[in-house]
């Protein structure tokens, strides 16, 4: 079935379509909607200062409290993981899903999928077939709003091991929680419980969706700029932010604005995850020019709505990583070995970034372009693979028989 190409509005969080231009081409302030394409690049550098233009001055986060001097040895260093990358072609195992948007792998070999507009969280099964597990009450779907990602916290012996869902609702996009119960075959989930409310909903796109639990045992939210652009600079608004809180919802401690925000300057951020040295990478939406994926870091500025993609600007933090918006629209993230795996919506591929721990170049590669359709999220299997979600029912692609499908990617050493 032929695939219907959709204009650079197609929900993915752009403006109208890609452009190119030289490996080293600088960004200036960023002015509105409809630069002309012309054929794609991937770019990944660093380039000289751009000229600074006489903007308000940043917010700047507080400093971490200094701590005393270590004695200690410095530990020994640890071989990084291996760079990874497909073996053989996607496996079908599971069809027929609806708007899938977040595959959930949890630690005793479950699955579940949020479906972004009936609102159920669905668990996949070994034969390939679906349950509902539970479907999150007011969720307010529409445009790029609805369920969207998932996490998992497991249980302290007072408290049931919990699945964490963020959802557009009518007023917001919020953060719930609710009980897990039973086995892989039989999951299913009690009544939702708020954890975090008021994060500002876009009318139709940029609500960002990602949560996941870090290294240090606190959530990350990330949330779009709702269509308020210049909100993404203000530290008192967790718009067009990267979020940081306690299980319970709290701003968490250390963070830089006394708040929840952790990291700004974000227009449409989406995939999280962290590598081996625990530092947090994140996929993000551009509007016209360029995707990027960014490693995060407290109280960093990420440039949106004053720069677009790598800028040089020193107030700002450049992406590691910059695609056309046509290559990519990237979606979620995961890391396996030494390995970041984006899926890309628009640009229809899976793209491997490696190696992830390295302070050298890294090097971008794209897989399957063109033959699964949109890849909505990634996630590492059970068994050492690479699982992905199509997202081809979400009313921006073609669906064919059987879509949406989860995928499994063998993957094996790179070289």
């Amino acid at each position: 079935m032929a695939r219907t190409r959709v204009p650079h509005g197609d929900g993915d969080g752009h403006g109208d379509t890609g452009i190119a231009g030289a490996p080293r081409r600088r960004r200036t302030r960023h002015v509105g909607r409809g630069a002309s394409a012309a054929g794609l690049m991937l770019t990944i550098s660093f380039v000289g200062l751009a000229a600074c233009t006489a903007d308000p001055p940043l917010p700047t986060p507080t400093p971490l409290p200094s701590s005393p001097a270590s004695t200690a040895p410095p530990p020994t260093p640890v071989p990084p993981p291996p760079v990874l990358e497909p073996s053989g072609a996607p496996e079908s195992i599971a069809a027929d899903l609806d708007a899938p948007w977040s595959i959930l792998v949890l630690p005793n070999g479950g699955v579940l999928v949020s479906q972004r507009d009936r609102g159920d969280i669905v668990e996949v099964l070994a034969d390939g077939s679906h349950r509902v597990a539970g479907t999150v009450p007011g969720v307010a779907a529409g445009g790029e709003g609805g369920l969207l990602g998932l996490a998992f916290l497991p249980g302290d012996g007072a408290r049931a091991d919990q699945v964490y869902a963020y959802h557009t609702a009518d007023s917001d996009n919020r953060v719930v929680r609710m009980p897990l119960a039973g086995a892989p075959g039989s999951l299913s989930l009690g009544g939702s419980e708020p954890v975090l409310t008021g994060i500002p909903r876009g009318g139709a796109n940029h609500n960002g969706g990602r949560i996941a639990f870090g290294p240090d045992g606190l959530l990350y939210v990330t949330s779009g700029d709702a269509g308020n652009r210049d909100a993404a600079q203000d530290p008192a608004s967790m718009s067009g932010k990267i979020l940081r809180v306690t299980p319970d919802g709290a701003a968490a401690p250390g963070n830089p604005f006394g708040n929840a925000v952790w990291s700004l300057g974000h227009r449409n951020p989406q995939g999280l995850a962290w590598d081996a040295n625990g530092e947090l990478w994140a996929a993000e939406f551009g509007q016209n020019t360029w995707d990027e994926l960014n490693r995060i870091s407290r109280g960093a500025n990420y440039g949106w709505p004053i720069v677009e993609g790598v800028a040089g600007d020193p107030r700002f933090v450049d992406p590691v990583v910059q695609w056309s918006t046509s290559e990519a629209s990237p979606s979620g993230l995961a890391v396996i070995g030494d390995t970041l795996f984006l899926a890309s919506l628009r640009g229809e591929r899976l793209w491997t970034i490696a190696p992830a721990t390295s302070g050298a170049s890294l090097a971008a590669t794209p897989w399957f372009v063109e033959e699964l359709g949109r890849i909505r999220d990634v996630a590492a299997a059970p068994d050492g693979a690479l699982w992905l979600i199509t997202n081809n029912t979400d009313g921006r692609g073609s669906p064919r028989d059987g879509d949406d499908r989860l995928y499994r990617v063998p993957l094996a050493a790179a070289g």
